[in-house]
Protein backbone atom coordinates (compact mmCIF):
# COMPACT_ATOMS: atom_id res chain seq x y z
CA UNK A 1 0.00 0.00 0.00
CA UNK A 2 1.14 3.53 -0.72
CA UNK A 3 -0.05 6.15 1.73
CA UNK A 4 -0.99 9.75 0.99
CA UNK A 5 -1.37 12.23 3.78
CA UNK A 6 -4.62 14.18 3.63
CA UNK A 7 -2.71 17.46 3.97
CA UNK A 8 -0.33 16.41 1.19
CA UNK A 9 2.62 16.78 3.57
CA UNK A 10 4.98 13.83 3.70
CA UNK A 11 6.68 14.85 6.93
CA UNK A 12 3.55 15.92 8.82
CA UNK A 13 2.72 13.60 11.73
CA UNK A 14 -0.54 15.19 12.85
CA UNK A 15 -3.04 13.88 10.30
CA UNK A 16 -4.39 10.52 9.21
CA UNK A 17 -3.39 8.50 6.21
CA UNK A 18 -5.39 7.69 3.11
CA UNK A 19 -4.45 4.23 1.87
CA UNK A 20 -4.29 3.48 -1.83
CA UNK A 21 -3.54 -0.03 -3.14
CA UNK A 22 -0.80 -0.02 -5.77
CA UNK A 23 1.53 -2.48 -7.38
CA UNK A 24 4.76 -3.55 -5.73
CA UNK A 25 8.02 -1.73 -6.37
CA UNK A 26 9.15 -4.49 -8.68
CA UNK A 27 5.92 -4.41 -10.69
CA UNK A 28 6.05 -0.63 -10.84
CA UNK A 29 9.61 -0.68 -12.16
CA UNK A 30 8.62 -3.23 -14.76
CA UNK A 31 5.82 -1.09 -16.11
CA UNK A 32 7.61 2.22 -15.91
CA UNK A 33 10.77 0.83 -17.43
CA UNK A 34 8.80 -1.05 -20.08
CA UNK A 35 10.93 -4.13 -19.63
CA UNK A 36 8.20 -6.31 -21.10
CA UNK A 37 6.24 -5.33 -24.22
CA UNK A 38 3.87 -8.29 -24.30
CA UNK A 39 0.17 -7.40 -24.69
CA UNK A 40 -0.58 -8.56 -21.13
CA UNK A 41 2.01 -6.30 -19.56
CA UNK A 42 1.01 -3.35 -21.74
CA UNK A 43 -2.67 -3.72 -20.80
CA UNK A 44 -1.86 -4.15 -17.09
CA UNK A 45 0.43 -1.13 -17.24
CA UNK A 46 -2.33 0.93 -18.86
CA UNK A 47 -4.82 -0.03 -16.14
CA UNK A 48 -2.23 0.80 -13.49
CA UNK A 49 -1.56 4.23 -14.99
CA UNK A 50 -5.29 4.89 -15.34
CA UNK A 51 -5.89 4.03 -11.69
CA UNK A 52 -3.02 6.25 -10.52
CA UNK A 53 -4.23 9.12 -12.70
CA UNK A 54 -7.83 8.85 -11.50
CA UNK A 55 -6.71 8.70 -7.88
CA UNK A 56 -4.56 11.81 -8.25
CA UNK A 57 -7.36 13.62 -10.11
CA UNK A 58 -9.96 12.91 -7.41
CA UNK A 59 -7.54 13.72 -4.62
CA UNK A 60 -6.69 17.11 -6.12
CA UNK A 61 -10.37 17.91 -6.73
CA UNK A 62 -11.24 17.22 -3.09
CA UNK A 63 -8.31 19.27 -1.85
CA UNK A 64 -9.26 22.18 -4.11
CA UNK A 65 -12.81 22.24 -2.72
CA UNK A 66 -11.43 22.26 0.82
CA UNK A 67 -8.91 24.97 -0.02
CA UNK A 68 -11.40 27.34 -1.65
CA UNK A 69 -14.05 26.82 1.01
CA UNK A 70 -11.68 27.49 3.91
CA UNK A 71 -10.08 30.56 2.34
CA UNK A 72 -13.37 32.05 1.11
CA UNK A 73 -14.84 32.14 4.61
CA UNK A 74 -11.55 33.24 6.18
CA UNK A 75 -11.31 36.16 3.75
CA UNK A 76 -14.87 37.22 4.66
CA UNK A 77 -14.14 37.59 8.38
CA UNK A 78 -14.14 41.20 9.69
CA UNK A 79 -10.84 42.87 10.49
CA UNK A 80 -11.66 43.11 14.23
CA UNK A 81 -11.36 39.34 14.54
CA UNK A 82 -7.94 39.34 12.89
CA UNK A 83 -6.84 42.33 14.96
CA UNK A 84 -7.68 40.51 18.17
CA UNK A 85 -5.93 37.31 17.02
CA UNK A 86 -2.81 39.25 16.02
CA UNK A 87 -2.65 40.99 19.41
CA UNK A 88 -2.92 37.61 21.13
CA UNK A 89 -0.22 36.12 18.92
CA UNK A 90 2.17 39.02 19.51
CA UNK A 91 1.60 38.74 23.26
CA UNK A 92 2.42 35.04 23.11
CA UNK A 93 5.58 35.74 21.14
CA UNK A 94 6.59 38.42 23.63
CA UNK A 95 6.26 35.92 26.48
CA UNK A 96 7.78 32.97 24.64
CA UNK A 97 10.46 34.76 22.66
CA UNK A 98 11.39 34.00 19.07
CA UNK A 99 13.75 31.26 17.99
CA UNK A 100 16.82 32.35 16.07
CA UNK A 101 15.71 30.21 13.13
CA UNK A 102 12.48 32.21 12.85
CA UNK A 103 14.29 35.57 12.73
CA UNK A 104 16.83 34.11 10.31
CA UNK A 105 14.11 33.02 7.90
CA UNK A 106 12.27 36.35 8.18
CA UNK A 107 15.53 38.10 7.29
CA UNK A 108 16.01 35.75 4.35
CA UNK A 109 12.58 36.39 2.88
CA UNK A 110 12.54 40.12 3.59
CA UNK A 111 15.85 41.93 3.01
CA UNK A 112 14.45 45.46 3.05
CA UNK A 113 16.45 48.08 5.00
CA UNK A 114 15.02 49.96 7.96
CA UNK A 115 13.68 52.84 5.85
CA UNK A 116 12.49 52.22 2.31
CA UNK A 117 10.83 54.95 0.26
CA UNK A 118 8.13 53.95 -2.17
CA UNK A 119 8.44 55.73 -5.49
CA UNK A 120 4.73 55.37 -6.18
CA UNK A 121 1.60 54.91 -4.18
CA UNK A 122 0.76 51.31 -3.35
CA UNK A 123 -2.57 49.53 -3.60
CA UNK A 124 -4.77 49.31 -0.50
CA UNK A 125 -5.10 45.82 0.95
CA UNK A 126 -8.89 46.01 0.66
CA UNK A 127 -8.65 46.89 -3.05
CA UNK A 128 -6.61 43.89 -4.19
CA UNK A 129 -8.71 42.33 -6.98
CA UNK A 130 -9.65 38.68 -6.85
CA UNK A 131 -7.32 37.27 -9.51
CA UNK A 132 -4.86 34.38 -9.85
CA UNK A 133 -6.94 32.76 -7.15
CA UNK A 134 -4.32 30.66 -5.35
CA UNK A 135 -1.99 33.64 -5.16
CA UNK A 136 -4.78 35.94 -3.98
CA UNK A 137 -5.94 33.71 -1.14
CA UNK A 138 -2.42 32.78 -0.07
CA UNK A 139 -1.47 36.46 0.18
CA UNK A 140 -4.69 37.48 1.94
CA UNK A 141 -4.37 34.61 4.44
CA UNK A 142 -1.84 36.67 6.42
CA UNK A 143 -2.41 40.14 4.98
CA UNK A 144 -5.86 40.09 6.63
CA UNK A 145 -4.14 40.50 10.00
CA UNK A 146 -3.23 44.06 9.02
CA UNK A 147 -5.46 47.08 8.50
CA UNK A 148 -7.53 47.08 5.34
CA UNK A 149 -6.29 50.51 4.25
CA UNK A 150 -2.60 49.62 4.51
CA UNK A 151 -0.64 50.07 1.28
CA UNK A 152 1.54 47.53 -0.48
CA UNK A 153 2.88 46.32 -3.79
CA UNK A 154 2.70 42.72 -4.96
CA UNK A 155 3.45 40.65 -8.04
CA UNK A 156 1.61 37.40 -8.71
CA UNK A 157 2.77 34.60 -11.01
CA UNK A 158 6.11 33.03 -11.96
CA UNK A 159 9.05 35.41 -11.64
CA UNK A 160 12.63 35.13 -12.84
CA UNK A 161 13.57 38.82 -12.82
CA UNK A 162 14.17 41.58 -10.28
CA UNK A 163 11.41 43.97 -9.22
CA UNK A 164 11.75 47.74 -9.34
CA UNK A 165 9.78 48.42 -6.15
CA UNK A 166 9.36 46.59 -2.80
CA UNK A 167 6.75 43.93 -3.51
CA UNK A 168 5.42 40.66 -2.16
CA UNK A 169 6.10 37.83 -4.62
CA UNK A 170 6.64 34.08 -4.94
CA UNK A 171 10.16 33.90 -6.37
CA UNK A 172 13.24 36.00 -7.16
CA UNK A 173 16.67 35.57 -8.80
CA UNK A 174 19.48 34.45 -6.51
CA UNK A 175 21.70 37.53 -6.32
CA UNK A 176 22.84 40.23 -3.93
CA UNK A 177 20.46 42.98 -5.07
CA UNK A 178 17.11 41.22 -4.85
CA UNK A 179 15.85 43.01 -1.71
CA UNK A 180 12.82 44.52 -3.49
CA UNK A 181 11.46 41.00 -3.94
CA UNK A 182 9.90 40.10 -0.58
CA UNK A 183 9.12 36.39 -0.59
CA UNK A 184 5.78 35.03 0.58
CA UNK A 185 4.50 31.47 0.64
CA UNK A 186 2.34 31.77 -2.47
CA UNK A 187 0.76 29.12 -4.68
CA UNK A 188 1.07 26.66 -1.80
CA UNK A 189 -1.41 24.22 -3.29
CA UNK A 190 0.96 23.52 -6.15
CA UNK A 191 4.33 23.84 -4.45
CA UNK A 192 3.84 22.61 -0.88
CA UNK A 193 1.91 19.37 -1.18
CA UNK A 194 3.48 16.02 -2.00
CA UNK A 195 2.90 12.31 -1.74
CA UNK A 196 4.59 9.95 0.67
CA UNK A 197 7.44 7.89 -0.74
CA UNK A 198 7.37 4.53 1.00
CA UNK A 199 10.07 2.85 -1.06
CA UNK A 200 13.50 2.64 0.54
CA UNK A 201 16.49 3.73 -1.49
CA UNK A 202 17.58 0.12 -1.92
CA UNK A 203 14.21 -0.90 -3.41
CA UNK A 204 14.41 1.66 -6.17
CA UNK A 205 15.56 1.19 -9.74
CA UNK A 206 19.19 2.18 -10.35
CA UNK A 207 18.43 4.83 -12.92
CA UNK A 208 17.44 8.46 -13.38
CA UNK A 209 14.00 9.84 -14.26
CA UNK A 210 12.58 13.18 -15.37
CA UNK A 211 9.27 14.42 -16.75
CA UNK A 212 8.13 17.94 -17.53
CA UNK A 213 7.41 20.51 -20.17
CA UNK A 214 10.12 21.96 -22.41
CA UNK A 215 9.77 25.48 -21.03
CA UNK A 216 13.38 26.49 -21.51
CA UNK A 217 16.70 25.57 -23.12
CA UNK A 218 17.94 23.62 -20.10
CA UNK A 219 15.03 21.20 -20.20
CA UNK A 220 15.33 20.74 -23.93
CA UNK A 221 19.07 20.08 -23.60
CA UNK A 222 18.45 17.35 -21.01
CA UNK A 223 15.83 15.64 -23.17
CA UNK A 224 17.95 15.88 -26.32
CA UNK A 225 20.82 14.15 -24.55
CA UNK A 226 18.92 11.37 -22.82
CA UNK A 227 15.47 10.79 -24.32
CA UNK A 228 16.80 7.75 -26.23
CA UNK A 229 18.92 6.46 -23.35
CA UNK A 230 17.82 2.90 -22.58
CA UNK A 231 18.90 2.97 -18.95
CA UNK A 232 17.33 6.25 -17.83
CA UNK A 233 13.70 7.29 -18.22
CA UNK A 234 14.01 10.91 -19.32
CA UNK A 235 11.50 12.63 -21.54
CA UNK A 236 9.00 15.44 -21.82
CA UNK A 237 5.22 15.61 -21.78
CA UNK A 238 3.13 17.69 -24.12
CA UNK A 239 3.47 18.15 -27.88
CA UNK A 240 6.48 16.70 -29.60
CA UNK A 241 9.17 19.03 -30.89
CA UNK A 242 10.99 17.83 -33.99
CA UNK A 243 12.51 14.44 -33.26
CA UNK A 244 11.73 14.77 -29.54
CA UNK A 245 8.58 12.74 -29.14
CA UNK A 246 6.68 13.08 -25.88
CA UNK A 247 6.73 10.21 -23.40
CA UNK A 248 4.02 8.95 -21.07
CA UNK A 249 3.10 11.07 -18.06
CA UNK A 250 4.52 9.82 -14.75
CA UNK A 251 3.00 10.52 -11.35
CA UNK A 252 5.13 11.30 -8.32
CA UNK A 253 4.74 7.68 -7.22
CA UNK A 254 5.94 6.49 -10.62
CA UNK A 255 9.05 8.62 -10.31
CA UNK A 256 9.68 7.52 -6.73
CA UNK A 257 10.45 4.07 -8.15
CA UNK A 258 13.81 5.48 -9.31
CA UNK A 259 16.84 6.20 -7.15
CA UNK A 260 17.62 9.47 -8.87
CA UNK A 261 15.16 12.18 -9.93
CA UNK A 262 16.23 15.18 -11.98
CA UNK A 263 14.87 18.59 -11.03
CA UNK A 264 15.12 21.49 -13.51
CA UNK A 265 13.86 25.02 -13.08
CA UNK A 266 10.95 25.97 -15.32
CA UNK A 267 9.55 29.48 -15.61
CA UNK A 268 11.05 30.17 -12.19
CA UNK A 269 11.66 27.49 -9.54
CA UNK A 270 11.46 23.75 -10.19
CA UNK A 271 7.99 22.61 -9.12
CA UNK A 272 9.07 19.05 -8.33
CA UNK A 273 12.04 20.05 -6.14
CA UNK A 274 10.10 19.95 -2.85
CA UNK A 275 8.60 16.57 -3.66
CA UNK A 276 11.97 15.09 -4.61
CA UNK A 277 13.76 16.39 -1.50
CA UNK A 278 10.95 14.99 0.65
CA UNK A 279 11.29 11.54 -0.94
CA UNK A 280 13.74 8.69 -0.47
CA UNK A 281 15.33 9.38 -3.87
CA UNK A 282 18.36 11.56 -4.54
CA UNK A 283 17.81 14.89 -6.26
CA UNK A 284 19.99 15.61 -9.33
CA UNK A 285 20.00 19.24 -10.47
CA UNK A 286 22.07 22.14 -11.67
CA UNK A 287 22.90 24.93 -9.25
CA UNK A 288 19.62 26.85 -8.75
CA UNK A 289 19.26 30.38 -10.11
CA UNK A 290 15.86 31.21 -8.57
CA UNK A 291 14.78 31.04 -4.94
CA UNK A 292 11.43 31.04 -3.20
CA UNK A 293 9.94 30.35 0.24
CA UNK A 294 11.70 26.98 -0.01
CA UNK A 295 15.10 28.75 0.27
CA UNK A 296 16.69 27.05 -2.72
CA UNK A 297 19.86 29.14 -2.39
CA UNK A 298 20.59 27.44 0.94
CA UNK A 299 20.70 23.98 -0.59
CA UNK A 300 24.28 22.74 -0.74
CA UNK A 301 25.60 20.43 -3.49
CA UNK A 302 26.84 17.13 -2.12
CA UNK A 303 24.79 17.74 1.05
CA UNK A 304 21.18 18.19 -0.07
CA UNK A 305 21.44 17.29 -3.75
CA UNK A 306 23.86 16.12 -6.45
CA UNK A 307 24.97 18.99 -8.66
CA UNK A 308 25.02 18.41 -12.40
CA UNK A 309 27.04 20.29 -14.98
CA UNK A 310 25.14 22.90 -16.96
CA UNK A 311 25.19 20.61 -20.01
CA UNK A 312 24.14 17.50 -17.98
CA UNK A 313 27.09 15.59 -19.43
CA UNK A 314 27.99 14.06 -16.04
CA UNK A 315 24.57 12.55 -15.28
CA UNK A 316 25.53 8.93 -16.06
CA UNK A 317 28.82 9.35 -14.20
CA UNK A 318 27.03 10.62 -11.08
CA UNK A 319 24.51 7.77 -11.20
CA UNK A 320 27.31 5.19 -11.34
CA UNK A 321 29.16 6.90 -8.47
CA UNK A 322 26.22 6.93 -6.06
CA UNK A 323 25.23 3.39 -7.00
CA UNK A 324 28.69 2.40 -5.72
CA UNK A 325 28.54 4.74 -2.68
CA UNK A 326 25.07 4.17 -1.27
CA UNK A 327 25.88 5.57 2.17
CA UNK A 328 26.71 8.92 0.62
CA UNK A 329 23.43 8.82 -1.29
CA UNK A 330 21.50 8.02 1.90
CA UNK A 331 23.23 10.89 3.68
CA UNK A 332 22.02 13.26 0.95
CA UNK A 333 18.48 11.92 1.30
CA UNK A 334 18.50 12.50 5.07
CA UNK A 335 19.82 16.06 4.72
CA UNK A 336 17.23 16.81 2.04
CA UNK A 337 14.44 15.50 4.27
CA UNK A 338 15.70 17.69 7.11
CA UNK A 339 15.58 20.76 4.86
CA UNK A 340 11.96 20.00 3.98
CA UNK A 341 11.00 19.40 7.61
CA UNK A 342 11.45 23.05 8.58
CA UNK A 343 8.45 23.98 6.40
CA UNK A 344 6.01 21.53 7.99
CA UNK A 345 5.17 23.26 11.29
CA UNK A 346 2.00 25.20 10.49
CA UNK A 347 2.24 27.55 13.48
CA UNK A 348 5.85 28.44 12.71
CA UNK A 349 5.00 29.04 9.05
CA UNK A 350 2.17 31.34 10.08
CA UNK A 351 4.39 33.33 12.47
CA UNK A 352 7.11 33.76 9.86
CA UNK A 353 4.60 34.82 7.20
CA UNK A 354 3.08 37.48 9.47
CA UNK A 355 6.48 38.78 10.57
CA UNK A 356 7.65 39.07 6.96
CA UNK A 357 4.68 41.38 6.38
CA UNK A 358 5.22 43.24 9.65
CA UNK A 359 8.80 43.98 8.62
CA UNK A 360 7.68 45.07 5.15
CA UNK A 361 5.14 47.56 6.48
CA UNK A 362 7.58 48.94 9.04
CA UNK A 363 10.22 49.36 6.36
CA UNK A 364 7.99 51.36 3.99
CA UNK A 365 6.59 53.50 6.81
CA UNK A 366 3.10 52.03 6.93
CA UNK A 367 3.57 50.82 10.52
CA UNK A 368 5.49 52.26 13.45
CA UNK A 369 8.29 50.23 14.95
CA UNK A 370 7.23 47.31 17.15
CA UNK A 371 8.54 44.76 19.61
CA UNK A 372 10.22 43.06 16.64
CA UNK A 373 12.00 46.08 15.13
CA UNK A 374 15.31 45.48 16.89
CA UNK A 375 15.18 41.82 15.76
CA UNK A 376 14.45 42.83 12.18
CA UNK A 377 17.37 45.27 11.99
CA UNK A 378 19.76 44.29 14.82
CA UNK A 379 22.62 46.40 13.47
CA UNK A 380 20.66 49.61 12.93
CA UNK A 381 21.85 52.64 14.84
CA UNK A 382 19.89 53.42 18.00
CA UNK A 383 19.24 56.92 16.68
CA UNK A 384 17.59 55.52 13.55
CA UNK A 385 15.30 53.35 15.62
CA UNK A 386 14.05 56.42 17.49
CA UNK A 387 13.11 58.33 14.34
CA UNK A 388 9.32 58.65 13.97
CA UNK A 389 7.80 56.96 10.97
CA UNK A 390 5.37 58.68 8.64
CA UNK A 391 2.60 57.06 6.67
CA UNK A 392 3.13 57.00 2.94
CA UNK A 393 0.82 59.48 1.20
Amino acid sequence: MVRFRICGNQLCHSCQFVNWPVLSAGDRQGKIGKTDNTPGWIFTGFIFKLRIGMRDFLERKCERVTYYTRHFFADALPYKIYEKRLAQLYLQLKNEGLEDTVIDRVSFYNKLPRSTLLQQRGILAKDIPLEATYYYYDLKEHLNYFQRDIQLHYKFGDLNHLLDKPSFCKARPICSNNSNSVLCKLDKFRHFRWAVDELSFGEKRKACVWRGGLHNDARRLLVEKYHQDRRHNIGHVGPGIGSLKAKEWLSSQDQFAYRYIVSIEGYDVATNLKSVLASQSVCFMRKPKIESWFMESRLQPGIHYVELRDDFSDLAEKVDYYDQHEEEALSIVRAANNHVRQFTNLRTEKIISILVMQKYFESIGQLEHSQFTQMFWPYSAAKELQLPTTSHP
